[in-house]
């Protein structure tokens, strides 16, 4: 299938997983990990998802890492009651997508400090560090954060499970904060992480006020530090209600720079759903789309 038909049928697909779709009779099996230790950041639980039939003799399978880990499997767990239930997602997929597992990463209470890029950060005015460090205490601890991803917890999880630890089957995934550290995981790693699928993602940082000062300062981040290769694949989306109706803007500044680094339809997907709010049961609509992109055949 070519990328171009693909894109077409994505309509399709989306009505495939809707909340109607049915449920596979065997969406796979978690494995918690609880309080997983870290000498980085605050200790977390950890979820790692396994399709039916894992293991198969002879498979390596991809991994996708997850932000808010407790969002993505169980709805006791989820916040608002609403899980986006990659599992059976990735189930109804089946085929179109390699053999992959997921490992949901839990936050914990330091969530918006882990989620904030640290470098674009620091490039904003202090001023506005300070405006947002009163709204959300506390300086970035996103590359902490990175190295409990890439030095304690991929490790763990590449020797317990049969998984294939190269890069182009390595990806992450987030919403809102999450999408801005899925993103900079991506960037700050080149060499671990394949591409990036970003959700709703929360270019003003504040909750209070749609400034476009840490927008400005991912666009420089962004023109240093996007490879002209056209790697990693991103995806982005974003609605249009509730939180969602700030980012249209902030997403087509972004948008432009990535066109500028020779991105195209085969590495970078922008898509704009309108009515989409910024819930949990918006983001379940459209993770298998996003999943599907990252890791076709």
């Amino acid at each position: 299938m070519t990328f171009l038909h693909w894109l077409a049928v994505l309509p399709l697909f989306a009505a495939l997983v809707s909340d109607d779709a049915p449920t596979p009779a065997n969406p796979g099996r978690l494995e918690h990990l609880a309080d997983f230790p870290s000498k980085f950041v605050k200790a977390r639980n950890v979820d790692v998802w396994l399709p039916e039939g894992y293991p198969q003799p002879g498979t390596r399978y991809a991994v996708v890492y997850m932000q808010d880990g407790q969002n993505l499997f169980d709805p006791k767990n989820a916040y608002g009651g609403v899980a986006w239930e990659v599992d059976s997602t990735l189930a109804a997929l089946g085929p179109a997508v390699r053999p992959c597992i997921v490992v949901g990463i839990w936050n914990t209470d330091r969530r918006f400090p882990e989620y904030t890029p640290a470098k674009p950060y620091a490039a904003m005015s202090a001023a506005h560090r300070a405006q947002i460090e009163q709204e959300r205490p506390g300086a970035p601890l996103s590359d902490a954060y990175l190295k409990f991803v890439v030095q304690e917890l991929k490790p763990y999880v590449d020797k317990h499970f049969q998984t294939s630890p190269r890069r182009a089957d390595t990806f992450v995934a987030g919403s809102s904060m999450g999408g801005l550290i899925s993103l900079y995981a991506a960037l700050e790693y080149p060499k671990v992480f394949g591409g990036a699928a970003c959700f709703s993602t929360h270019w003003p940082l504040s909750l209070k006020e749609n400034t476009s000062d840490f927008t400005t300062a991912m666009v420089q981040y962004l023109n240093k530090q996007l490879p002209r290769s056209g790697q990693p694949k991103l995806y982005f989306d974003h609605g249009s209600a509730t939180l969602d109706a700030w980012y249209e803007p902030h997403q087509l500044r972004i948008d432009s720079v990535i066109r500028a680094h020779g991105y195209g339809p085969g590495n970078w997907l922008s898509r704009s759903f309108p009515g989409a709010a910024h819930n949990e049961a918006a983001w379940k609509k459209r993770v298998g789309p996003a999943l599907q992109f990252l890791l076709r055949r």
